[in-house]
């Protein structure tokens, strides 16, 4: 199994480490990036300082309840930016809400997650996206990345 590169979009510590935990119970190889807000995610993903030297992510773990510009509207520029929209994004938020569920999907997320996170729904959603959607998309190149 490849490494998949991750990045994580969350402002809880205890979240992150949750999601970290989720991610060694799975048996999932990563590289996992870590940013606490919307503004860092977006200049992760564009590279802008101090992330000139960031990789694009294979996948996007996001969280909507985040400080500076919220996961909505993050989730919304990646997915209507053409270098960035084939990157799938998975939201894990506390909120249950069905208007949340709807309008997160209608912006495209590629899967909706509630935390606490259940590690093996989790896992399962990771390898998921990994076996369908990354070698799809990727054919197992590394040298083709979105963005790059």
């Amino acid at each position: 199994m490849r490494t998949i590169k991750i990045l994580l979009v969350e402002d809880n510590l205890a979240d992150s480490r949750l999601i970290q935990e989720a991610l060694k119970e799975g048996n999932i190889s990563h590289t996992l990036y870590s940013v606490k807000d919307g503004v860092q995610a977006m200049d992760f993903l564009f590279k802008r300082p101090p992330f000139t030297e960031a990789v694009t992510p294979d996948v996007v773990l996001l969280d909507l309840n985040i400080p500076r510009k919220s996961g909505q509207e993050v989730l919304q520029e990646i997915k209507q930016d053409a270098t960035l929209k084939a990157i799938p994004v998975v939201v894990i938020t506390t909120s249950s809400s069905e208007q949340d569920v709807a309008k997160t999907y209608a912006s495209d997320a590629n899967c909706y997650i509630t935390k606490p996170v259940d590690f093996a729904q989790f896992a399962y959603v990771i390898k998921i996206i990994d076996d369908f959607w990354l070698s799809s998309i990727k054919s197992g190149d590394d040298s083709s990345e979105p963005g790059s």
